[in-house]
């Protein structure tokens, strides 16, 4: 496992400070390992390789000098840096004096609120003086939140030379400032709302403690590698002896623990581990979730679809199973809530119920939650990658969210095969209004539509979505209720989908016309699965005001008969089973066609009489057998695919 250690690709230090300070001198030093006697005014700026410093990071280490740089100059150098060494003598208090009236007042100045660079104060000459200057570099630190660390060296003796360039490089990687408050001796509240989420994402049996399995698998998240038996331990022993509640009473760590310990690792000098933690939850240098994280590039060609891939549907199934505390197939509010903690706010409303299938409260069931991911991924991919990563779902650079979501093949291939290898498929639902396709995409879920829920009807959401077992397999089907009054205004995207049915009311004779008058516009020389629906069919059906009546236009047109829909809950399996197969399986709507193409013609001939029921057997007989030939070969080319 790759852990992200750090987000930089490289680091740039700049030395500043008062004239004869000795900043030109810690560079040589660093460089060539020894003092020089002959100091130029000014060092050329240096370029350290990664693969030489203990980051593995790039440095560049800049020089100032008031003699051969003007003020501007300066300016440039201090707001292209990323982080600034302030350089005064430990033997000269006048330098030191001006760390405060001038070079810490000068640099919160030029710096904006865009570009804040953490400082480190750096007293050289120590080999001049037997006493330290750590007392005063404390008030100052106290004093200048941007003061991220301290420290005396001497550029004659190399003493302490390698580690302020290595404080310089920390303090760029690994800020205390964000993480750490010094007076308070405290955790900064953004750094504790993150590892409180880093702390629920790995417990993963939702108790509010991390057992010996869990924190393995926050370290080998982490760190790439477990902790020992000893190792967990002493952990363990260190919290009892520190904090009180450190350690439950069944020897697991809480969250007060486990944030005791960060504040630890902080005040010791160790946030590089704390950093590291938190960059392998995705958090950025301002510990908000980093957006290459959370939306990894994904590609979609036209033309082709996204779903989400088995480990996808996995995960979300298994993350409702563990917020299922009570196992009643239903995540109720307190859980709902307990779920979205780690997440910055739920990705539904109230709405939900009329989308996906809830219990009777109204509560999201697993079914339900999975249908929710399966939409979103096909509507808005972004919003489930964005989740995968609040979830915890990433684990690693090389594999991150984008192997729970899969992209099809273009859409058009399926036409052309006759044959779909997609999972999701959407059905576009057309009609007058008022002729019940929102009662007919609210059944789909399991609900029955009351006017009074929603006014007129229109502001419920417009897509449901459920799942369908099509030859044993488990599909989802997407209902999409399209308003558009006006049938001239339709745009590609309105018109295209994997399967369309066209509403029209048993009882009101002038609805037929609208969804015949669609089909004619712009489904009549398309090969997309069309399935005429006729509402209210258990109240009997009128003559329509349309020149061809329902059956009669569909057999003109080669399309299946009509399909009565009712609320009769075997009717409506019966209806959905049909769009999505016809969705899943083209061929056999191509079938169809054919099959009609060839009764028109006999009609016409005055072959199919009925006096002919022996050629009706017998074309009856051939289109099943080849309807059945057709369906053995998609079902073992499906197969042998899997």
């Amino acid at each position: 496992m790759v852990v992200r250690h750090n987000l930089h690709r490289n680091v740039r230090i700049l030395l500043v400070g008062d004239r004869g300070v000795g900043k030109t001198s810690l560079i040589l030093s660093l460089v060539s390992e020894e003092f020089p006697e002959d100091v130029p005014p000014k060092s050329e700026e240096i370029t350290i390789p990664a693969d030489v410093t203990p980051e593995l990071v790039p440095t560049n280490i800049v020089d100032y000098s008031a003699v051969e740089q003007s003020d501007m100059q300066l300016v440039e150098e201090v707001q292209r840096a990323n982080v600034i060494c302030v350089v005064y003598s430990v033997d000269d208090d006048d330098t030191m004096d001006r760390v405060t009236s001038y070079w810490l007042p000068f640099l919160r100045e030029t710096l904006t609120h865009t570009h804040r660079c953490p400082v480190v104060l750096v007293g050289n000459k120590v080999d001049l003086v037997d006493y330290s200057t750590v007392d005063a570099a404390m008030e100052i630190m106290n004093d200048y939140k941007e003061v991220e660390s301290f420290v005396e060296c001497s550029a004659k003796t190399l003493n302490n030379i390698s580690e302020m360039f290595y404080y310089a490089q920390k303090a760029v990687l690994h800020p205390t400032g964000p993480l750490y408050i010094t007076d308070k001796q405290d955790l900064t509240e953004p750094c504790k709302k993150a590892l409180t989420r880093i702390f629920k994402i790995c417990d993963l049996d939702n108790d509010g403690l991390l057992n010996d399995h869990e924190l393995n698998y926050f370290q080998k998240r982490c760190f790439d590698t477990p902790l020992r038996p000893e190792a967990m331990d002493d952990i363990k022993a260190l919290l009892k002896r520190n904090i009180s509640g450190g350690v439950s009473n069944n020897n697991c760590i809480t969250l007060s623990g486990f944030l005791f310990l960060h504040l630890l690792f902080l005040q010791r000098g160790r946030s590089h581990t704390t950093w590291a933690v938190l960059r392998s939850f995705g958090y950025n240098d301002h510990l908000r979730m980093d957006s290459n994280y959370l939306f990894p590039k994904l590609k979609v060609p036209y033309g082709c679809s996204t779903e989400l891939s088995y480990r996808g549907q996995m995960f979300f199934l298994n993350l409702f199973e563990r917020f299922d505390s009570d196992k009643d197939g239903a995540l109720s509010p307190h859980e709902q809530e307990k779920l979205f903690s780690i997440c910055p706010a739920p990705p539904w409303r109230s709405e939900l119920k009329h989308i996906v299938p809830t219990n009777s409260q109204g509560w999201v069931t697993a079914d339900g939650f999975l249908c929710f991911w399966v939409l979103t991924t096909l509507q808005d991919p972004n919003t489930t990658l964005e989740y995968l990563a609040h979830f915890g779902y990433v684990i690693n650079e090389n594999e991150n969210q984008l192997s729970a979501v899969q992209v099809t093949r273009e859409k058009s291939l399926d036409l052309l095969k006759k044959q779909s290898t997609r999972n999701v498929y959407e059905c576009h639902v057309f009609g007058a209004k008022g002729v019940g396709k929102t009662t007919l995409c609210q059944g789909f879920i399991g609900r029955k539509h009351h006017t009074s829920e929603s006014g007129s009807g229109d502001s419920l959401p417009t897509s449901t979505v459920n799942s369908v077992i099509i030859y044993g397999q488990e599909k989802f089907l997407v209902l999409k209720e399209m308003n558009v009054q006006n049938i001239h205004s339709l745009t590609e995207m309105d018109i295209s989908c994997d399967v369309v049915c066209l509403v029209y009311d048993c009882t009101d004779p002038k609805s037929f016309s609208y969804v015949a008058s669609l089909y004619k516009k712009y489904y009549v020389e398309n090969q997309m699965p069309v399935l005429v629906v006729g509402n209210r069919g258990e109240e009997g059906e009128v003559a329509q005001d349309s020149r061809l009546q329902p059956s009669e236009f569909c057999d003109k047109h080669c399309l299946s008969p009509p399909h009565f829909f009712s609320h009769q809950p075997q009717r409506q399996k019966e209806l959905f089973q049909k769009l999505a197969t016809m969705a899943a399986f083209p061929r056999f709507h191509a079938a169809w066609m054919l099959f009609y193409r060839h009764t028109s013609h006999l009609k016409e001939l005055g072959l199919l009489t009925g006096d002919s029921i022996m050629l009706k057997a017998g074309l009856g007989i051939t289109l099943f057998a080849a309807l059945g030939f057709i369906f053995v070969r998609l079902l073992n080319s499906s197969a042998h695919k899997r």
